[in-house]
């Protein structure tokens, strides 16, 4: 008897424009939406390197009244949320250039700004309503998937990080070129692609009810992409294909883990993130092998499956030693890529193990999706090893 497929939805933004040299299309597109008065949201790296001023000149040129808010800080605070909110008032539409964290506020600004919900009222999943203003969403790094996903994370208090997830988050427009990405530091183009990764090995097991084949052949694909071009990327900033296989693979990932959600990896690097303020990327890469293996004796397939997309070679094992290789390869692919390996090596004392586990378990939306339950001891457990 032909087994039933499992019902899912799977939703995305309305609209993507990809390509080199894209960004000078943000006037054309912001204008044909009808849009008049926009919120620029940025930070201010990018308002340095003139990428943002150039934004902002392209929408003035087709005759849009622009205001900026280059407040954006790494991990944005509350304050810097409804800072930019209120820089919003009389925008109709939002537009967000830059990395995760800038594209993030946007969406938040678009939210608030349109004076219908409160930040506290909306943390959580589902409970952003809307309506929010117009949004336009432009990445700089291949990392976050951002643009195309319903999420946003804002640090609250000192050091915890909560969600506002519903799809009235989902952009009206991405818009993607990889040009903006060319001469990003190693660095920070290891720490986001690596991110990326995960986003897609996350989304391909996630043990959501609405994991589905669309996620997971958009996991596959990202994976493919990204796989063969972040060593090329962190190793020549200027590898234009590189670059656009990894935006691509990014946004795909995103797509992915937008409706086949996240686990464990995230749970366990938003403390490390929180309280050390290491980038994000780099923190999930700092667990990731780890909790890859603690996984594998439920999940070892599924990372079976995905290991010969990244790294060919191990096409030649059987399944339960390929799930196991995949979490070693993709550890020393960390390494390849200039990333450090342990916890100690960034500054983390042992004694505050005990502290991000049991921070760690606070991260429920996520820990929900993990293929393996994982108690709090299993939290720990992965924190030492990782140290």
């Amino acid at each position: 008897m032909q087994q039933t497929l499992t019902p899912f939805t799977f939703n995305t933004v309305g609209s993507i424009v990809f390509g080199d040299g894209a960004a000078a299309r943000i006037g054309e597109l912001a204008a044909a939406r009808g849009w008049r008065s926009v919120l620029l949201v940025t930070d201010p790296g990018l308002v340095g390197l003139g990428i943002a001023p150039r934004a902002a000149a392209a929408l003035e040129a087709a005759g849009l009244r622009v205001s900026v808010f280059s407040g954006v800080e790494a991990d944005p605070p509350e304050r810097v949320v409804l800072a930019a909110a209120a820089a919003g008032a009389g925008a109709d539409a939002v537009i967000g250039i830059g990395g995760g964290s800038s594209l993030d506020v946007a969406k938040l600004a678009a939210l608030l700004a349109a004076g219908r919900e409160e930040l506290p009222a909306v943390y959580g999943i589902g409970n952003a309503r809307g309506p929010r203003l117009p949004l336009m969403l432009v990445p700089t790094t291949a990392g976050t998937g951002s643009e195309v996903t319903p999420i946003s994370i804002v640090t609250t208090g000192t050091n915890e990080k909560m969600g506002v997830v519903s799809p009235v988050l989902f952009a009206d427009i991405a818009l993607l070129d990889p040009e903006l990405t060319l001469g990003l530091p190693p660095a920070v183009t290891a720490a986001t692609g690596i991110d990326a990764m995960v986003h897609a090995i996350e989304a391909h097991a996630s043990a959501s009810a609405n994991n589905n084949p669309v996620s997971r052949a958009l996991a596959r694909e990202a994976l493919r992409l990204m796989g063969g071009a972040i060593e090329r990327a962190v190793g020549d900033g200027a590898d234009r294909a590189a670059r656009a296989d990894m935006l691509l693979g990014s946004m795909l990932a995103g797509q992915a883990f937008a409706n086949a959600p996240v686990a464990a990896v995230h749970a366990l690097a938003y403390p490390i993130g929180g309280h050390f303020h290491i980038p994000h990327g780099l923190s999930n890469a700092l667990v990731l092998a780890h909790v890859l293996r603690f996984n594998a004796e439920t999940a070892g397939h599924l990372y079976a499956d995905i290991a010969p997309i990244v790294f060919p070679k191990l096409a030649e094992l059987g399944t339960q030693a390929r799930g196991a290789a995949f979490a070693d390869e993709m550890a020393q692919l960390a390494v390849r890529c200039g990333l450090q390996p342990r916890l100690r090596d960034i500054g983390i004392p042992r004694n505050a193990l005990d502290m991000m586990a049991d921070d760690a378990m606070k991260q429920t939306r996520l820990l929900v999706n993990n293929p393996r339950p994982l108690t709090r001891a299993d939290a720990f457990a992965i924190y030492s090893a990782a140290w």
